[in-house]
């Protein structure tokens, strides 16, 4: 990620002010503040959901804004606001966000996944409507993760997670960095940076 003088402004109001630094392949990086400091809208220009004012963005050296489609392609995304839809089961919710992002997914790789952050598929084939909040963080880490995507941005991860997810999280990130990703993760908790 590399991001060069990055403004966002709504009207009178700075998001994001005159923001710049790089995160090298295969670094973990704690992108830390407090809440409103603008860490989810400098994700959302990243992700190019959200245009800049001015300045740049890229990831793995493309341009974030020109190229979205290539780099979208190679990042697995958890929003810090989940917005699934609730008339899905959580595997046609896996199935289709895979789909609709073009990437293959492992069956083991998805069941390990599931079985780490212990959610079985008897709750994965229940609507999501149905999940607790911390079903529904869990479900978002696994569409983040399923593909295994050499960079993941990860905005407020283990909002909701119980401590017993927490490290289970924590030891998917470890794993994930050991196969060399990059991993990105906002938070407005020092600790857990």
């Amino acid at each position: 990620i590399e991001i060069r003088g990055l403004n966002k402004r709504y009207g009178s109001i700075a998001a994001v002010r005159d923001l710049s630094f790089q995160v090298s392949p295969g670094e973990v990086f704690g992108f830390l503040g407090l809440n409103g400091a603008g860490k989810s809208t400098t994700i959302r220009v990243l992700l190019d959901l959200l245009r800049p004012t001015s300045g740049k963005v890229f990831i793995f050296g493309y341009d974030c804004r020109t190229q979205s489609k290539e780099t979208r392609a190679m990042v697995g995304y958890l929003p810090g606001e989940l917005g699934f839809y609730g008339d899905l089961t959580g595997i046609e919710t896996l199935n289709f966000l895979a789909r609709v992002g073009g990437q293959s997914v492992r069956v083991e790789f998805r069941a390990e996944l599931q079985e780490r952050l212990q959610l079985p598929d008897s709750d994965l084939r229940r609507k999501v409507r149905e999940y607790s909040a911390g079903m529904k963080r869990k479900l978002g880490l696994i569409q983040a993760m399923q593909h295994d995507p050499p960079l993941l941005i990860l905005d407020e991860p283990t909002e909701g997670l119980d401590p017993l997810m927490r490290d289970a999280f924590y030891g998917l990130l470890a794993d994930a960095h050991a196969r060399g990703r990059t991993i990105f993760m906002s938070s407005h908790v020092l600790s857990e940076v």
